[in-house]
Parts: C-alpha cells; structure tokens; sequence
C-alpha cells in the first residue's frame, strides 16, 4: 500500500513526498480513510507508530476546501514538545496548501501568539492553559472549529490537565468531528470518550506496551555507582543519539554536569529550564551538536528523533506506562533500539510489573572490568533518597504544565507558520 491509494491531494502529496514518505504505517493506513470520512475515532497506538501523520495528513486533506483563516481545526497537546512537534508535521506536510499552523503554549510571550492568532489561522496546536487564557481573552474563535484532536489523552489526564480539557470543550458549542489518541485506555478516558465522542470507531495498533524493535536489559548496581557505571557504558556502546532519562530536575542537571566534565556534548531537558533554552536543547540534540540528551519524563513523548540508538533509565520511571513511553523514543517506526535501565534492589517491584508487561523475562547484565563495589568514599557522598522516593500512587510527578524532530527544524519562539 501506498500514500496515492488514499487520493490525497497532489499539493498535500508534494508535502508527503518532500518527507520521503512511502508506505503508511498501519494506523495511518486504518486512521486516514476513516478520518477523511469525517468519523469519530479512538486511536490506540504505542508510541513511535507514525501516529501524528496518522491524523495531520486527513485533517489537510479536510481544511483545504472551504474557508481559509479561520480555526477549523484544533489539537489539543499534553506538553510544549509535543505541540511543536505537531505543528511542524502540519508546516511540513502542509507546505503547498496554504494553510496556516500556530503553537500555543505557554513559556513564550503571549502578546505575540495574540496578535498572530487574530491575523487568521486554520489550525492551532495547544497546551490547554495557554489555549484557555486565549480563549478566555477572546483571541481565539472556536464558533466554526471542525475538527477537534485530543492527543496523548492519557498523558494529559496523568499531568492533571482533566478539568482544563472540560472547560475547553464547554467553549465548543457548534457540532464538528473528534479524534482522540493514546496509548492507554485508563477508566478516566473510557468516560471522557462516552461524553465527547459520537459513534467512535477504535483503531487499536498492537498492544500498549514497548515495540518489538527494541531490546531491553538491566544492570543492577548500587545507586551511588550509576554515575561511574553509566559512563562506563558510554564507552563501550557505538551510538547516534543517547536519551537518558532521570527522575527528578535536580538529578538531570547534575548528571548533565557530570558527563560533560567527562568530555561528552550534552544536552538537557527538564522543568526548570526556560522554554527557549528547551527549544535549543531539542535543537542540538535533533542535529547531532549534542549526542546526548539527559532529561526527566518531561521529554518522554515529546522527542521525534529517529536516530535514538539508545534509550538509557538512570532511574527506573514509576510506571510501566511511563517506561513504555521512555522506550518508545528509540526502536521507531521500523528501526532497532536499546533500552538500558540501571537498577538497584529498590526496582525490584517495577522490573517484576515491566517483566509480566513485556511477558518475558529482562536479561540482567554487568560491565566487563567494571569495579561493582562501593568503597568507603562513594557511601560516603551517597545522596539522601527519601527526598526523591517514588510517590505511593506509582505515578511520574508532573515538573508543570509546560507542554521535534522528523519535521525540520524551529525558531525558539512559536508562532504561526505558513505552509509555503
């Protein structure tokens, strides 16, 4: 199968070929045709399975006749990351049409994401706090909105966006068509679906755990020995691009710290950091200036990296769903990848629950030559754990509601971009 079986129109197909598209993923090829129909559709797809294109491509293909500069579709994003991925993904595919995208998110000035949406936009990606305060400012009409995205629903009840996506859909008064996507299908979301969807049709990819693409393994050793073991196995792995995840923004920037005074170029992602000192973050780390990124969950469903060789968890997540999210930046659409987690006798309830979700055992590893024991120095500076203990609900704590790369590249300021 290929993209001309779905007749799209030859200036979204011109956007289509720019990008090398060939053949569709499986949830473009069940999700498009259905999206184009105009139904409703709950799609259920783990990351990395080509799932923005899935809705973006339709969503053109149904703004390009009628009016243009006015908001006919809306997508509504869990992170800043995720809202710029997808906005490129429409600028990219999009190039010919004439359409133009805006993100809106907050972390930038508001008075410019303002001014750009009154000047006539057709689609908005958003972060739903900014998208309420410019609702709430009159700066965006939703009276002709035709198309409504709900992505990464999941991830978005998890960050506690649940009564903001309420509020939102009371602003939406006119009939238009809804789409929600994520990975997991939670009893807050089978409710939400019942209330805001007609007639869905499910599309479900696989099940909602890691792809087959990536290989997993474990290296148990003492926490106040990761620092020394992760560089060990930096040495020793021929890599793109490494993405390393920690639990907490202290951890990540002391990490970051660590590995470049070991000479390695690294970039950082987390809460405490500005949203255009992200933006140059995900820059470097897209176009090779850094090879590799240390981030907290933050960063698990709003990197579009290709090139992720390897996954590393210096600290396990605290869910199997946020581990399947962590691995699913490697290993994509097709491609190989590796998931190192270096754990401690502490995982061991979440190595069993990861264990029976991938249905298989995890290959325990050492590191040849690796010196394994803690001398008296390295118990001494062990850092105190209680400030960082998982939280008793088994969730990854938010870092706030601050909402990339196959779809080029992005200034660090967001704003409306025509598709040329």
């Amino acid at each position: 199968m290929s993209f001309e079986s779905f007749q799209l129109h030859d200036k979204i197909m011109t956007g289509v070929r720019a990008l090398g598209y060939t053949e569709p993923t499986p949830i473009q090829q069940q999700a498009i045709p259905l999206i184009i129909q105009g139904k409703d559709i709950i799609g259920l797809a783990q990351t990395g399975t080509g799932k923005t294109a899935a809705f973006v491509l339709p969503v053109l293909e149904r703004l390009l006749p009628g009016t243009h500069g006015v908001v006919r579709a809306l997508v509504v994003s869990p992170t800043r990351e995720l809202a710029e991925q997808t906005h490129l993904a429409f600028c990219e595919l999009g190039r010919n049409t004439g359409l133009r995208s805006i993100a809106v998110y907050g972390g930038v000035g508001n008075s410019q994401q303002s001014q750009q949406l009154r000047s006539g936009v057709d689609v908005v990606v958003a972060c739903p706090g900014r998208l309420l305060d410019q609702l709430w400012q009159g700066n965006i009409d939703l009276s002709r909105l035709e198309i409504l995205v709900i992505d990464e629903a999941d991830r978005m009840f998890d960050m506690g966006f649940l009564p903001d996506i309420k509020n939102l859909l009371k602003c939406i008064l006119n009939k238009h068509q809804t789409l929600l996507f994520s990975a997991t299908m939670p009893d807050s979301i089978r409710k939400l679906v019942k209330d805001i969807l007609t007639d869905p049709v499910t599309i479900q990819i696989g099940q909602t755990k890691p792809a087959s693409t990536v290989s997993h393994c474990l290296y148990p050793v003492a926490q106040s020995r990761k620092t020394a073991l992760l560089k060990g196995l930096l040495k020793d792995i021929e890599t793109e691009s490494v993405l390393i995840f920690t639990r907490t923004k202290h951890r990540a920037e002391r990490l970051s710290q660590q590995l470049r005074e070991s000479g390695y170029r690294v970039s950082e992602l987390q809460g405490n950091m500005s949203q255009s000192e992200r933006q140059v973050a995900l820059d470097n780390f897209r176009d090779g200036r850094a090879k590799i990124m240390v981030a907290t969950d933050i960063a698990s469903r709003g990197i579009d990296v290709l090139s992720i060789s390897h996954v590393i968890n210096y600290d396990m997540p605290d869910s199997t769903d946020a581990y399947t999210h962590r691995i699913g930046r490697t290993g994509r659409i097709g491609q190989n990848g590796e998931a190192f987690s270096l754990v401690t006798s502490e995982d061991s309830v979440m190595i069993r629950d990861i264990e029976r979700l991938l249905n298989s055992k995890i290959e325990r590893r050492t590191l040849p030559g690796f010196d394994y024991k803690e001398t008296e120095t390295t118990v001494a500076r062990r850092p105190v754990q209680h400030s960082e203990r998982r939280p008793a609900a088994g969730r990854v704590p938010s870092s706030g509601r601050a909402s990339s790369g196959r779809f080029g590249r992005r200034n660090a300021l967001a704003g409306a971009s025509p598709v040329q």
